[in-house]
C-alpha cells in the first residue's frame, strides 16, 4: 500500500550538511562516487509518496535482538536499550514508519559470509531487528553493544562501535540510512566515515546520548538517538 504523505512538498538536503561522495580518506568513495554533477528531480508522486507499513505482520522480537536469534542462550556482551524518536524536518513526529537496524556483535564479527574477522560468532546473535514507530513516533529496540573492528582502509583502520539504521519515513524522499555511534567513544574522531563530515555540530547528531532514566536497574544502559527525516538539519545519510 502506499501512503500519500498528505500532499506535502519535502524541503531538499542541504549538501554543504552532508558529506561529499568523493572523500579520498574514506577510500571505497574513490570508486563509487559519481564523476559527473548531480542532476536535480522536481518532485512528484513518485517522491511524496512511499509504503504503508500499518499492516506489516511484526514478530514478538522483531525488536529484541537479545531474544530474537535463541539458539539456546544469551547473546555475550553488554546489554542495552536503544531508543528514540522519528520526526519530520519541522519536528512533527512520523508515527508507523519502519525502523531496521544491522549491527556486529560484542567482538566486533557481522553475521555475514564476507565477514572474515577473527572474532567468532556468537550463536545467540542475529544482529538484525525491526520495529514500527508508535503514535508519536518513538521506537525502541533491545541489543548488545557491538564491538570495533579493523577494516582494510588504511594501514589501522578501525570502525568505532556502531549500529546502522534504515528509516523508510512516510515517503520516497524521506528514506535514511545513517549508523549511530555511542556517546564517549574514544574511536570516534580517528573513524575515516565520521571524518568526511565536515561540520563538528553535524557529526553530534549521529552519536547516542546516554539516557539513564531509560535504562533497567541492574540490567543494562540505554542510549538515545533522535532522527529528523529531511529538512536543513537532517539526521546524517549514511556515506555511499
Amino acid at each position: 500500500m502506499l501512503n500519500d504523505g498528505n500532499n506535502r512538498r519535502f524541503v531538499t538536503r542541504d549538501r554543504a550538511w552532508h558529506p561529499k561522495a568523493y572523500t579520498p580518506d574514506y577510500k571505497t568513495t574513490v570508486a563509487r562516487s559519481p564523476h559527473q554533477a548531480l542532476v536535480s528531480i522536481p518532485q512528484s508522486a513518485s517522491e511524496i509518496t512511499g509504503p504503508d507499513f500499518s499492516h506489516l505482520d511484526m514478530g514478538r522480537h522483531d525488536n529484541d535482538l537479545l531474544l530474537n536469534f535463541d539458539n539456546g542462550g544469551l547473546p555475550i556482551g553488554e546489554r542495552l536499550i536503544v531508543h528514540g524518536r522519528v520526526m519530520d524536518q519541522y519536528g512533527k513526529s512520523i508515527p508507523g514508519t519502519l525502523v531496521e537496524i544491522w549491527q556486529a556483535n560484542a567482538g566486533g564479527r557481522y553475521r555475514h559470509k564476507n565477514d572474515g574477522y577473527l572474532a567468532p560468532l556468537d550463536p545467540n546473535f542475529g544482529g538484525v531487528g525491526r520495529t514500527l514507530t508508535d503514535h508519536e513516533g518513538h521506537y525502541f529496540f533491545r541489543t548488545i553493544k557491538p564491538g570495533p573492528y579493523p577494516w582494510p582502509n588504511g594501514p589501522n583502520d578501525w570502525r568505532p562501535s556502531h549500529i546502522h539504521f534504515s528509516i523508510s519515513g512516510p515517503a520516497i524522499a524521506t528514506k535514511l540510512i545513517t549508523q549511530l555511534y555511542f556517546e564517549g567513544d574514544p574511536l570516534i574522531p580517528f573513524c575515516p566515515i565520521v571524518r568526511s563530515i565536515s561540520n563538528p555540530e553535524a557529526v553530534k547528531i549521529l552519536i547516542a546520548k546516554l539516557d539513564m532514566n531509560m535504562g533497567n536497574p541492574m540490567d543494562c544502559l540505554a542510549y538515545r538517538f533522535d532522527i529528523v527525516l529531511r529538512g536543513q538539519q537532517p539526521t546524517h545519510f549514511q556515506n555511499a
